[in-house]
């Protein structure tokens, strides 16, 4: 509010005590002699109409959210819970591959080139210490989810690195396979 230096606003002090300004008290006597300037029909209707408001400002801000709260709550605790035994299960998996004891070099490399020879010309396979590299050609998702779990349990193997795209004939890529058996 801009006012010239020195001017005050008007305030009348109320039954409360509080201080509220000229302005709001003049605008409020202007109402309430409106209000008895109508008839009794039409302060009945404008009651109604404020009745009607305040019971949908009620419903639409406290008690339509609670009520929407209540009604979604189940299936969110239900989905919850089985998202819930998922991780468990994940994590029992994570905790008996961390206790299987690992497998030696030798055995894990012989693991490996015998589960890739029965791809014949899908897949090469060379070792390069305790890393494996195996280019495939035409693998269906089948096979592949297979071969990497008999990998995974024979030889203690996982992959590191997957680089595959998706054709016609099946998966085509290489894939990069660590075989220190520490997972």
């Amino acid at each position: 509010m801009n006012r010239p230096p020195g001017t005050q606003v008007a305030t009348v002090n109320t039954r409360a005590g509080r201080l509220i300004p000229a302005s709001w008290i003049a605008t409020r006597d202007s109402l309430r002699e409106r209000w008895t300037a109508l008839a009794a029909r039409e302060r009945a209707a404008l009651t109604a109409a404020a009745l009607v408001m305040g019971v949908f400002l009620l419903w639409s801000t406290a008690i339509q959210p609670a009520w929407r709260t209540l009604l979604e709550a189940p299936g969110r605790i239900d989905r919850q819970g089985a998202e819930l035994q998922a991780v468990q299960r994940l994590a029992a998996e994570a905790a008996e591959l961390r206790a299987i004891a690992p497998v030696a070099r030798a055995q894990a490399s012989a693991a490996l080139q015998g589960a890739t020879a029965r791809f014949a010309g899908r897949a090469t396979l060379q070792l390069q210490g305790d890393r494996a590299t195996v280019a495939v050609n035409g693998l269906t998702g089948d096979e592949l989810r297979e071969w990497l779990a008999e990998l995974r349990s024979a030889a203690r193997a996982h992959a590191t690195e997957v680089q595959l795209t998706r054709g016609a004939q099946g998966y085509t890529g290489t894939l990069v396979l660590s075989l220190d058996g520490s997972r």
